[in-house]
């Protein structure tokens, strides 16, 4: 466990007030990167989870790949982790009516009581102790996500309702397109 925070902490100090630069990336075709993690994650802790991706095949972003697979594996994980069995992630990787692409990760669980979500990005934030011991991490796993979005111009929402489910959203400027 040691191990995976210092990795997490490495990987935050990296990503932390270092923006892309304007020409700075590659071309990556997101909607192939979220099929192969969710098909990875069905044969590894998702293999009682419904996963439903819904993506532009044609909506490439101009980023680092190891980046934005860490943000979405990230969420995507997550979203499995703290939902009962046999729960739907759906996962939307799409352009807005302002031609911003956004990834959404929306799931069906107990969702998060509002005066938590301010915090949940925060490095080490906990809703629930002795739940998130339960399923490992290291607590760095959305402050790494909200620092990938920055990093790409973009910035982490989310949304939930408790007893309705989380989603949790990446908006991306329409230049990472």
């Amino acid at each position: 466990r040691m191990h995976n925070i210092v990795e997490d902490l490495l990987e935050l100090s990296k990503l932390d007030g270092n923006p892309l630069g304007e020409f700075e990336g590659e071309p990556i075709a997101v909607a192939s990167l979220l099929h192969n993690i969710a098909n990875s994650l069905k044969k590894t802790i998702a293999q009682q989870h419904q996963i439903e991706v819904q993506a532009d095949e044609n909506l490439l972003l101009l980023g680092s790949e190891s980046e934005i697979y860490s943000a979405s594996s990230n969420l995507i994980s997550n979203a499995i982790k703290y939902t009962e069995v046999g729960s739907l992630v759906t996962v939307i990787w799409l352009q807005d009516d302002n031609g911003q692409p956004y990834l959404s990760v929306n799931d069906n669980g107990p969702g998060i009581e509002a005066q938590h979500l301010n915090r949940l990005s925060e490095r080490f934030y906990r809703v629930d102790k002795g739940r998130a011991r339960e399923h490992g991490g290291t607590g760095l796993g959305l402050a790494i996500v909200k620092h990938v979005a920055q990093r790409h111009g973009g910035q982490l929402l989310i949304d939930s309702t408790p007893g309705v489910g989380s989603t949790f959203h990446l908006q991306f400027p329409a230049s990472c397109i």
